[in-house]
């Protein structure tokens, strides 16, 4: 649930305060010892009041003051129980109050700080590092998303995964109630031959007004903003005999477009406008072959119903980063993760079916993830279809394309250490075919100190790699102490050979060795002051050039957040860069930054507004040098709930570099608006506008969702792009540089 501490906003210190630990806080409701979760005889009736019988003899669950003030009574009276029966696991909550609770939006996967919810957290594979959540609104709207690596930042927690289950919400003048039912088939565990099933828990209660924190068990928010879902701070708590009934879901889908593009004619001094009509049709098969195995099968698929990329200024020389929001490789797919650091990884599923953007047809492939004994298992196989994509103005021809991907992991030694190892593979014909293996772990020796490594090696059609040898292989290794509280460290090094080519992964870098270290301390108010967090921060990021044996980028930084008890934060650092390019690279057509060596030193200062109000804001600027120019990024951002059926959103960067030595300065423009109609849970709109000065284009993605129930969807999408400057080509570029409409019906049968 995006929130105020997140964003981590903090205030420019450039002198790191006291490094001594904070004391650490214990609380009995976080001991590990497992216990069972009460057993109902009976179904419950899911309509969102708690009224069933069988809910007045479940115990309350003891809530512990998560924030404003971590260990503070409760001050609004919550009741949230659990209970399970042989397919399900049930959640009710009645949530107190001496005022309606704060609704604004009915749409699906929509989390925020902005509305009063409930919300549970399940470690079904009680592995401590990974988990599923169920997140219900006072209006009924629902949220399912993952977590991985233990919930350490933003970048572990998907909402983009969904699957099956019921919730139902009330709302009264004083308060709301609700009840959730999830089956155990949408879970995924492993049961012992005999005795109990273990599972991790973590439960919630928000309160939008004020911004109040209510958690099972009482877990310190020690560890960052994603500490009462933390997967390793979960109660464990047993249920008996349970059984997953390994449903088959059987999901045809039928679809139906129009499609309008220009291309230009043979003589190349005109654009002639080419109409489309398309039919088209594909399956999915989703199998639960055990309790905790799944397997996916997929012919001619289809994402016509996918959001688009958010656009973005890129004032590097690397390729940017996008997340994956196709449903089809969201389950558990934090088994596949083979990481690096940041974005670099050695399998990344976005190099399947999409090339530069373009789409490539996706012929079809299955997908195993689940575990077997005591590993982990992802087993991946993918064919692509061969396409001819426009990138840059310039056609290219695509050879069709096998992606293949085994993964195994397995805990080792503790809770929170485990061993894996993966091969990939991408055959396709000519030098397209690349294979590669790895070897990688996460050791936790003591407290909250890890050690992370990882090794790989790449094979490439003609290029004469050898299994013994660091010209193919990639490296990495890591100790840190990831907290949020007290003394936060880390120092890394890794590095990649000239030959490493990870052709299913993605990697910003090539050839090079890194050194990185990074030092923190923070502190959580523990009274009722105005500020309730703030923190300093040190870093250090040097990349010495393997072949050149030179020093190519180094960067320093520090900083410092501070977050107030309302939910407002802000934030300040500073940096100063040094960077030897040994080959320029284009801004735009009126500016590049030429070869050569530069040492530059920029700041950056932002912020939020208070959490639980109708709107908030956010700002940050960005100031200074850049390479041998000045500038200067402003960014803002507004979420307003008109009602808890219309919302709108924005986001304006405006980025100006100057170079007055070689007269040439760079703009750009990007905004992106999005307006919600949520006429209920069921029934969706969704109007989402890009422009991008960079891009010279306009983008509009415009989507229609009823969803009855969970497997079945009827979409309309509408797809266009505007050429903003259209005198930037010879001839006159069109006015739209293509147009759709799809309409897609999804049915799942189940079994």
């Amino acid at each position: 649930m995006p929130g105020a501490w997140r964003h981590r906003f903090p205030v420019l210190v450039l002198l790191l305060g006291g490094t001594w630990p904070a004391t650490a806080r214990q609380d009995p409701r976080t001991a590990s010892v497992p216990t069972e979760i009460p057993r109902l005889e009976t179904d419950v009736r899911i309509d969102g009041h708690v009224e069933d019988a069988e809910w007045a003899g479940i115990p309350v669950l003891p809530l512990i003051q998560f924030a404003p003030t971590w260990g503070d009574p409760i001050v609004h009276p919550t009741e949230i129980r659990l209970a399970y029966d042989d397919q399900y696991l049930y959640l009710s909550a009645r949530c107190g109050d001496v005022q309606p609770p704060t609704r604004t939006t009915y749409r699906r996967d929509a989390w925020s700080d902005r509305d009063d919810q409930v919300a549970i957290g399940i470690d079904s594979f009680n592995d401590y590092e990974n988990q599923v959540a169920f997140a219900l609104y006072a209006t009924g709207a629902r949220i399912d998303a993952q977590f991985s690596d233990d919930a350490r930042d933003e970048g572990n927690m998907s909402t983009d995964w969904n699957t099956f289950w019921d919730a139902e919400a009330v709302s009264h003048d004083t308060g709301w109630e609700g009840e959730m039912r999830i089956p155990f088939s949408s879970l995924r565990f492993q049961a012992p031959a005999d005795g109990p099933v273990t599972m991790g828990i973590n439960v919630m209660r928000f309160r939008a007004d004020g911004g109040f924190f209510y958690q099972y068990p009482g877990v310190p928010n020690d560890w960052g903003f994603w500490s009462f879902l933390k997967p390793s701070k979960g109660a464990r708590r047993q249920l008996m005999g349970i059984r997953s009934s390994n449903p088959v879901y059987v999901a045809p889908y039928v679809s139906g477009g129009l499609g309008q593009r220009f291309e230009l004619n043979q003589a190349e001094d005109a654009y002639l406008r080419d109409d489309t009509r398309s039919i088209d049709a594909g399956v999915d098969l989703k199998a639960s072959l055990t309790s905790n195995l799944t397997l996916d099968l997929t012919v001619n698929t289809d994402f016509a119903q996918v959001e688009a990329d958010d656009q973005q200024v890129n004032l590097t020389r690397f390729s940017l980063f996008f997340p994956e929001k196709r449903q089809f490789f969201l389950e558990r797919s934090s088994t596949f993760d083979f990481s690096f650091g940041g974005s670099d990884r050695l399998f990344y599923s976005r190099q399947v079916g999409l090339y530069e953007g373009s789409e490539v047809a996706l012929l079809g492939g299955g997908r195993l993830v689940g575990r077997i004994g005591g590993w982990d298992v992802g087993f991946l196989t993918l064919q692509t279809g061969s396409a001819t994509v426009e990138t840059d103005g310039e056609r290219e021809h695509l050879e069709s394309e096998n992606f293949g991907v085994l993964r195994v992991k397995r805990r080792v030694l503790n809770a929170n250490s485990w061993l894996g190892g993966i091969t990939t593979t991408r055959l396709g014909g000519g030098d397209r075919n690349n294979v590669a293996y790895g070897l990688d772990g996460q050791i936790n020796p003591f407290g909250d100190e890890l050690v992370r490594f990882a090794w790989a090696q790449t094979f490439d059609d003609g290029a004469g790699d050898v299994l013994a040898s660091l010209d193919n292989s990639r490296f990495r290794l890591l100790w840190e102490r990831p907290r949020s509280t007290g003394v936060r460290y880390e120092a890394g090094l890794s590095r990649a050979g000239y030959g490493y080519r990870p052709g299913a992964g993605y990697q910003r870098r090539e050839d090079y060795t890194q050194l990185k270290g990074e030092v923190g301390y923070g502190r959580l108010s523990e009274s009722a002051s105005t500020v309730r967090n703030w923190g300093l921060d040190a870093e250090v990021d040097a990349y010495y050039e393997n072949r050149r044996r030179v020093v190519e980028s180094v960067s320093y930084n520090a900083g410092g957040h501070m977050g107030f008890r309302s939910g407002a934060n802000v934030r300040a650092d500073i940096t100063l860069d040094a960077e030897d390019l040994v080959e320029g690279f284009d801004l735009s057509d009126d500016a590049d930054i030429p070869a050569g060596r530069y040492t530059f030193v920029h700041g950056e200062v932002g912020g939020q507004t208070a959490s639980g109000s109708p709107l908030k804001l956010g700002a940050e600027v960005r100031f200074g040098q850049f390479f041998d120019g000045r500038q200067v990024i402003v960014g803002l951002s507004s979420d307003w709930s008109v009602s808890d059926r219309i919302s709108l959103s924005g986001i304006y960067e405006y980025d100006r570099i100057g170079f007055p030595d070689r007269d040439q300065t760079f703009r750009a423009h990007v905004m992106r608006s999005r307006i919600d109609l949520t006429m209920s849970t069921k029934v969706t709109f969704s109007g989402f506008v890009q422009y991008s000065t960079e891009a010279d284009a306009l983008v509009t993605n415009v989507r229609f969702r009823y969803n009855p129930r969970d497997g079945d969807d009827f979409f309309l999408v509408y797809n266009e792009g505007i050429h903003t400057d259209r005198r930037s080509g010879i001839p006159m570029l069109p006015f739209t540089s293509g147009r759709t409409i799809i309409a897609k019906l999804v049915h799942t049968f189940r079994r």
